[in-house]
């Protein structure tokens, strides 16, 4: 299957029909039918005199759950009551949503034209890249930030094209719009380093996982919840995914980072799936904090 990143364009608009005490829950459960997405992803978002508007509420659909389907919408939605279709009902998307329009009889050769420019889209976003620190005694220059510019060059060295991010504070909605919006910029691999800590400030790993609830997200040593400075049960990195995006959460100290280059260098090579890759990178850190 083909997947297409909707990119923000998530709104399906049916024009031209007629309503009468309309469910809206039953206009958007038809839709989701149609394009055999969960329910719960489709929402009316705004309704006028003969318009609906419904919101597909995720980043990606696959090609074949929207080309083609107009007819299907249409007939879908003359089935709900109060809801008439006429031959002058259209629907339309200022995205990729728009599809749905597209005549069934076209559909192999524009099949085979999305797959291939989805291919080179996923290519160039796999080769690109951001690192950001994180913490406010980098931001405040209370120290220096030595894990960007060695992570930099090895990815570049790797023939990533990098960037170094500016350095993230100490906020949970600060670090997960900072990757929300890195995804949607088209960075494949987004590393951070720091902020995985057992502190109230450290806010990384909980970020990837509102980003990705499977995110795998392995300890590095376990602390007793309370005691001093540790809010939280233990230290962790992580490793999760957001459409073609993978995120990896690094610790902070630079011999740490340092310790971790050899294995994140052959997952990425060798393109280990989430788990696998975040288990292998703990490893080493385990046993260089762990007591003896």
């Amino acid at each position: 299957m083909t997947e297409l990143r909707l990119l923000e364009k998530t709104e399906l608009f049916i024009e031209n029909i007629h309503l009468s005490r309309v469910n809206l829950d039953q206009v958007a459960h038809a839709v989701a039918g149609v394009l055999e997405i969960n329910p719960r992803d489709a929402a009316v978002i705004d309704v006028r005199p003969g318009v609906i508007a419904v919101d597909i509420l995720r980043a990606t659909v696959t090609l074949e759950q929207i080309l083609g389907k107009r007819q299907a919408l249409l007939l879908a939605l003359s089935a709900v009551e109060g809801l008439t279709v006429t031959d002058e009902t259209t629907i339309h998307s200022e995205g990729i949503l728009g599809l749905v329009n597209v005549d069934e009889a076209h559909s192999p050769r524009l099949t085979a034209g999305m797959n291939r420019i989805n291919r080179q889209i996923s290519n160039a976003v796999r080769s690109r890249a951001i690192v950001f620190p994180t913490g406010e005694e980098i931001i405040q220059g209370n120290i220096e930030d030595t894990n960007t510019s060695y992570l930099v060059a090895l990815l570049s060295d790797m023939d990533y094209k990098v960037t170094g991010g500016k350095a993230l504070a100490d906020s949970f909605d600060t670090v997960v719009g900072a990757l929300r919006q890195a995804a949607d910029r088209g960075y494949g691999l987004v590393i951070t380093t720091g902020g995985v800590g057992a502190e109230d400030k450290d806010h990384l790993v909980e970020a990837i996982l509102a980003l990705d609830a499977e995110a795998a997200a392995p300890y590095i040593v376990h602390y007793t919840q309370g005691h001093g400075r540790h809010k939280k049960d233990g230290v962790r990195i992580a490793v999760g995914r957001l459409d073609w995006t993978t995120f990896v959460a690094l610790p902070g100290p630079h011999d740490e980072v340092q310790l971790v280059a050899p294995v994140l260098v052959q997952g990425l090579y060798e393109q280990w799936d989430k788990a696998s890759l975040a288990e292998k990178l703990a490893l080493p850190l385990r046993a260089k904090l762990l007591p003896r």
